[in-house]
């Protein structure tokens, strides 16, 4: 076997395993979206159903989390973005030797934990309120203790640093004599930035509101402490882990798997579009032929994938109307209770078959009682050597002239009648 065999086959060996550590997590859980059992669970298996996409459909908690998670992140994204753009603007036109304290600055937040941002923006917007002297019930004290404001502020703060980044990458190949180029013809500041800077920073915009947009709906940490009465999906999904989970959130995570995967599908759809037209209008590729299958589809694979999910979402939508799993869920249930059944019987045969052993020993005679120098005193302590019946012996008369002086202080050599 050559090397550049073997360099591909644990390529491949690699690749396997980092995509199925990767990928293997959501597919389980997309797979516990489908099935009856009350715990998301893939083995064992229960039965086919979409029941719990309707569980998801008529949680308000759920509902309530994603209505008010949307809102918050078209508010993050509106602040990030001009936050961040023109932070990378000014990056760009600092002095040089300021230059790398106030990129510190504007990256510090990224590496303060989110905690932290969650009580300091409560406690901030807290303490303006009172030097300005709002009193309750006024219009400046509810905004200031309002869940969606404050939750903007907190996640606004570290989620620009993330949009500046991204400005600053795509400001890296900008020219800046396009920009002097137009002031020297007479074109204001304002008309040079809208004319020139902003149609080259679209891309860098769309891609940042994106990233600002996922990092809001995802964040759960800052989240905590500022949205107070509010709920997002995140709070929502964390209380009801810790209260008990069914496989509702499996479906809603299989929702959220096939959305990201259509996006991207179409995104590069888009794009493989894109090029093609560009290589036909330079000569580089022939335009397509004309025919049933329209000129978007011609090389485009991402376009067929994308057409092939959505039929496959079509039909579940369609299959779901029809399907029904009470069938075999009673089946499942007949066969949990014969499970069970056998389970007592067995556990009831166990028992007799104990009960009728200890009855077989208890019918057997005695066994002899142990003699009495047994044990670990040789029968000192048995009843027997405490009967009354038997007589202690007599002792024994001292002799004469025993004792250390000779028996001198015995009783009778004080008798009166010696």
């Amino acid at each position: 076997m050559s090397s550049s065999t073997v360099i591909r086959f644990a390529l491949g060996a690699y690749l396997l395993v980092f995509f199925s550590y990767l990928l293997g997590p959501l597919v389980v859980m997309s797979m516990t979206a489908f099935n009856s059992s009350a715990f998301p669970s893939v083995s064992p298996w229960a039965c086919f159903t979409y029941e719990w996409f309707d569980v998801l459909l008529n949680d308000k908690h759920i509902r309530d989390g994603i209505y008010y998670s949307f809102i918050i992140g078209v508010g993050t994204v509106i602040l990030s973005v001009s936050m961040g753009l023109a932070a990378s603007i000014v990056l760009t036109q600092v002095w040089p030797r300021i230059r790398s304290t106030y990129y510190t600055m504007i990256i510090a937040p990224i590496l303060i934990p989110g905690v932290v941002l969650g009580i300091s923006t409560l406690v901030f917007w807290d303490r303006v309120g009172q030097f300005l002297g709002a009193p309750d019930g006024s219009f400046l004290h509810g905004l200031f203790h309002n869940g969606i404001f404050l939750t903007i502020l907190g996640q606004s703060t570290f989620i620009a640093s993330y949009a500046m980044l991204v400005f600053v990458a795509r400001l890296q190949r900008f020219d800046p004599g396009l920009t002097e180029a137009a002031l020297d013809l007479g074109a204001t500041h304002t008309q040079a930035f809208r004319k020139i800077l902003l149609p080259f920073m679209r891309p860098a915009i769309a891609s940042a509101s994106v990233l600002a947009f996922l990092a809001s709906f995802e964040n759960y940490n800052t989240t905590t402490f500022t949205i107070i009465d509010y709920k997002t999906l995140t709070t929502v999904l964390a209380q009801k882990v810790r209260l008990g989970i069914n496989p509702s959130i499996s479906s809603l995570a299989f929702i959220i798997i096939v959305l990201t995967i259509f996006a991207a599908l179409a995104f590069e759809a888009v794009q493989r579009n894109g090029r093609r037209r560009e290589a036909v209008a330079q000569g580089k590729a022939n335009p397509p032929s004309k025919g049933i299958i329209p000129p978007f589809f011609h090389g485009n694979f991402a376009a067929f994938a994308l057409v092939a999910l959505a039929f496959v979402v079509i039909m579940m939508v369609s299959t779901a109307q029809s399907h029904s799993p009470e069938v075999c869920k009673q089946q499942v249930r007949d066969a949990r209770q014969i499970e069970i059944q056998q389970r007592i019987d067995a556990l009831k045969k166990s028992r007799a078959l104990k009960e009728q052993q200890s009855n077989s020993e208890a019918a057997e005679p005695d066994a002899e009682p142990a003699p009495a120098s047994s044990g670990a005193f040789g029968g000192v302590f048995a009843p027997s050597n405490l009967s009354a019946d038997e007589e202690e012996p007599e002792a024994s008369e001292p002799k004469e002239g025993s004792g250390a002086f000779g028996n001198v202080f015995a009783p009778t050599n004080l008798d009166s009648g010696d």
